[in-house]
């Protein structure tokens, strides 16, 4: 598929929409994008302002604690630029590139360590995390017949797993990758506040909210980025090869964590050029918005606020049960199942006293099953929705 993606009418096939959201796709498909101030920019002027932009907006949001802010603060930026009439775009072997290394960078959650927690205790794990992925199924079905949505995007919008690996799988199997990404991100940042509050609630601990530290400069153990490097090279490379949908992020991930939980490698790739990664893919979705497209994730934004609060809250519901029928910590419950903002959770757990090893394997298992079942789960619910 384009890594820019189209507009929303052809972003969705017709096999997945039901007969209303047909109508809405079609009533949305963008004509040409419309002229704007830098329509007639060179190139190169366009390069420039959107790298300034994208600077700006990403210290601002990692300064003030917003998750993802070097993937965010370019794809404000993106849109930013886009809707102003900008016709610049991010090509296909880059994005291709960014999207296996960041696959790689994400299979570093897989350790041995947390697949023995999860083998001790995999029905629990299990019964936990089928229970959020049929809520959050659930809420996309609704809000697909509700039309806020057209076809699987509400699907992959409410999953929860983490929000780039959802917004690289949407694309790749026909949904919006915009509107998935905005549903996205506005979670990560709620359930990173309400993750915060309620940390600070029993705790107040000190490391809570507060902007960790990045090794810009520190260049990593150079046989392990060779390594992380060759399974996102190989793992691209099969993608490609074998046209294997979502294959640019999910065969590195597979992969890289197969290969680390046997402790053949271990994965590290450089600050600055995970970072860059994340800049590459928030371009990539930034700058394919029109729009229409953004007036139409602003007018669906109460609905979006919506869902995400009765997540959290349904989440919340679940870490209660664990909390009074199995005895655990009620902050390690919270953590573990709070749906998305992995590695913002795994910092908060890891300033307080909450168990970050029961911590991660439950949000490290969510994720990957999401990844798994997310395809067939959006199959589902479309044909659901259809009937």
């Amino acid at each position: 598929m384009n890594p820019v993606g189209a507009s929303l009418g052809t972003g969705v096939s017709d096999r997945q929409l039901g007969g209303g959201s047909v109508m809405i796709a079609a009533s949305m498909t963008s004509p040409p994008r419309p002229a704007g101030r830098l329509t007639q920019a060179p190139a190169v002027a366009q390069w420039l302002l959107l790298a300034l932009a994208s600077a700006v907006l990403a210290t601002v949001f990692h300064l003030t604690g917003v998750p993802a802010a070097f993937l965010v603060g370019p794809m404000v930026a993106g849109i930013l630029v886009a809707t102003q009439g900008g016709t610049v775009r991010v090509p296909a072997l880059p994005y291709l590139a960014a999207q296996s290394m960041v696959g790689a960078v994400i299979a570093h959650a897989v350790t041995a360590e947390i697949v023995w927690i999860f083998l001790g205790q995999w029905p629990l794990f299990t019964g936990v995390v089928f229970a959020i992925l049929a809520a959050s199924s659930a809420m996309g079905w609704v809000m697909t017949r509700l039309h806020v949505l057209p076809g699987t995007t509400a699907v992959w919008g409410t999953s929860p797993g983490a929000a780039t690996p959802m917004m690289l799988m949407a694309r790749a199997f026909g949904a919006d990758d915009r509107l998935v990404a905005f549903m996205q991100y506005m979670r990560v940042v709620f359930v990173a506040i309400a993750a915060a509050a309620i940390a600070g609630f029993w705790l107040n601990p000190a490391g809570a909210g507060v902007v960790a530290a990045t090794p810009w400069l520190k260049a990593g153990d150079p046989r392990h980025v060779a390594e992380t490097l060759g399974v996102a090279l190989a793992g691209a490379a099969a993608a490609r090869a074998f046209k294997v949908p979502g294959g640019g992020f999910l065969l590195p991930f597979f992969l890289g964590a197969t290969l680390q939980v046997f402790g053949v490698i271990h994965i590290e790739l450089p600050a600055l050029l995970t970072t860059a990664c994340f800049v590459l893919l928030g371009w990539s979705v930034g700058l394919s918005f029109t729009r229409a497209i953004l007036l139409h994730a602003l007018r669906a934004m109460p609905q979006i606020t919506a869902s995400t609060l009765i997540m959290i809250a349904f989440c919340g519901a679940l870490a209660w049960l664990l909390h009074a029928v199995l005895g655990v910590d009620p902050l390690t419950a919270y953590l573990a199942t709070s749906p998305g903002g992995i590695d913002y959770v795994a910092i908060i757990a890891a300033s307080t006293h909450g168990d970050v090893g029961f911590v991660m394997a439950l949000q490290t298992f969510r994720m990957t099953m999401v990844l798994v079942c997310g395809p067939s789960i959006a199959r589902l619910v479309a044909r659901a929705s259809e009937r």
